[in-house]
């Protein structure tokens, strides 16, 4: 008997421990939430290099096209009056220009998602790198007299511990400069709600179509880049079905890879967002 009462209380114990013990989440590659494949993915293979590479090189090529074209027009809000406009053409920065993948991992290796502090104190630190292949073709497009402009949804948040209304515009700015980038300044850096940009409109929202029209006015708009379908079409990363967005990808076939340049992000994005739970129902298996 005294036996048994030995052994039940020692199981006891274990089991008591082992609840009240707290363990770290570990990421596998099997747990999607974690972006583990798609993360290492970006930092690892050649793959991701070699298509990022391919994206600038080609639209290198198109260049000279284009600014000898002065009938069309990369922005769809650009329809009239532009023909006499210098040449701009319109990159995002995040997973663009910039490469926020350490960000990224990080969330993966302490089982973590994405929140606007971790965010913030990423881009405090100024420690994103290039994208493949992307300052080579800033600078071409430089030296070709055209003006580059960044619309980014990265926001302006005041710090406790900084007096200036927009630090994070600043961080992104010394960032760009960082990889090499030239000739960037808080008039060609536009961000949501930015309140720095002289006559910058109160409905510069994450929908970058104002921002688009913004610099329509003083500009032909010659070339679009982004990892996500809104830097190039209005209304498509919410409230709207994932068919809508493939038929109006299909749409404007004709402009990919010539206008408009989509750069591979498989971490995050509004493709995600117009995703209904549960998930798993947008599978193709046999």
């Amino acid at each position: 008997m005294k036996k048994y009462l030995f052994i039940f209380v020692t199981l006891a114990l274990v089991l008591s421990q082992t609840g009240c013990t707290t363990t770290k989440k570990i990421p596998t590659a099997n747990h999607a939430d974690y972006n583990f494949n798609s993360t290492l993915w970006m930092q690892t293979s050649a793959e991701y290099a070699a298509n990022s590479i391919q994206t600038y090189q080609t639209a290198s090529r198109n260049l000279p096209l284009l600014l000898a074209d002065k009938h069309h027009s990369a922005s769809l809000e650009q329809t009239s009056s532009f023909e006499d406009l210098p040449a701009a053409i319109i990159l995002d920065i995040d997973e663009t220009v910039l490469d926020n993948s350490r960000y990224q991992a990080k969330l993966v290796l302490e089982g973590n998602s994405w929140s606007p502090t971790s965010w913030d104190k990423w881009i405090a630190l100024k420690q994103a790198g290039a994208i493949p292949g992307v300052v080579n073709f800033i600078h071409f497009a430089q030296k070709k007299q055209v003006k580059i402009f960044y619309v980014t949804n990265r926001a302006c948040n005041k710090r406790a511990d900084n007096p200036h209304p927009c630090p994070q515009k600043q961080e992104t700015i010394d960032n760009l400069k960082s990889i090499g980038i030239e000739e960037v300044s808080p008039d060609n850096v536009l961000f949501k709600h930015d309140i720095l940009t002289q006559n910058s409109a109160q409905n510069w929202t994450s929908e970058k179509k104002s921002r688009r029209e913004y610099l329509a006015k003083k500009y032909h708009l010659i070339m679009l880049f982004g990892d996500n379908l809104g830097d190039f079409i209005a209304g498509v990363s919410k409230n709207i079905s994932n068919e809508f967005r493939m038929e109006i990808t299909y749409k404007n076939r004709y402009r990919w890879g010539y206008q408009w340049y989509m750069l591979t992000n498989p971490t995050y994005g509004s493709w995600l967002n117009t995703l209904k739970k549960p998930r798993t129902d947008y599978f193709k298996s046999y």
